[in-house]
């Protein structure tokens, strides 16, 4: 597994090594000790989610502001651009963003620490996403912050109005959002 640290250095795209020919495909989608590694401590994973979203639907930015979730993120079927936004407001990178394009065909993982909001929007016709996370989900402290925000000013590769939950169509802009310290 590669680990290339992004504009955020701690986050992380993973690019697995991959091993095919006529016959299809292998690679070690996790391996505990070299993604601890990678990130440099250590990480207990809880829980594994996985969805299934059609093109032009934007999901997140989400997160959580007790119990909050590291996510490591990749997809299986489909392709989508992923997106991280720095919520630390302690961090020097407070308010940036990164995005990379996850697919089935590049094989890419991304890295999200706690402390960040998440987001992706679908490429392709379909796309399933999986993410594994290092805290429960908990409703009660999920919050999410407008996909559009001007502050944010995240370029997405949006060509029309996505398709948005009513939890995410109500995001609160970036200025006013509960963040991390």
């Amino acid at each position: 597994m590669k680990a290339i640290p992004q504009a955020i250095p701690e986050v992380l795209l993973l690019e697995p090594r991959v091993f095919g020919d006529e016959r299809g495909f292998f690679y070690e989608s996790f391996n505990h000790r070299q993604f601890e590694e990678a990130v440099g401590r250590s990480v207990s994973f809880v829980q594994d989610n996985h969805s299934r979203s059609v093109k032009n639907v934007l999901r997140g930015l989400h997160y959580q502001v007790q119990q909050p979730q590291g996510k490591l993120v990749r997809v299986v079927y489909g392709e989508v651009f992923d997106v991280a936004v720095d919520i630390r407001r302690s961090s020097s990178t407070f308010g940036q963003w990164v995005g990379a394009i996850l697919s089935a065909e590049n094989k890419h993982q991304l890295w999200v620490p706690e402390g960040f909001a998440h987001g992706f929007f679908v490429l392709s016709e379909t796309a399933e996403f999986l993410y594994k996370t290092t805290n429960y989900y908990a409703p009660e402290y999920e919050r999410s912050i407008i996909w559009n925000d001007q502050d944010l000013v995240i370029e997405w590769p949006v060509d029309v109005t996505p398709s948005l939950s009513v939890k995410d169509s109500a995001g609160s802009a970036f200025r006013d959002a509960e963040v991390f310290g």
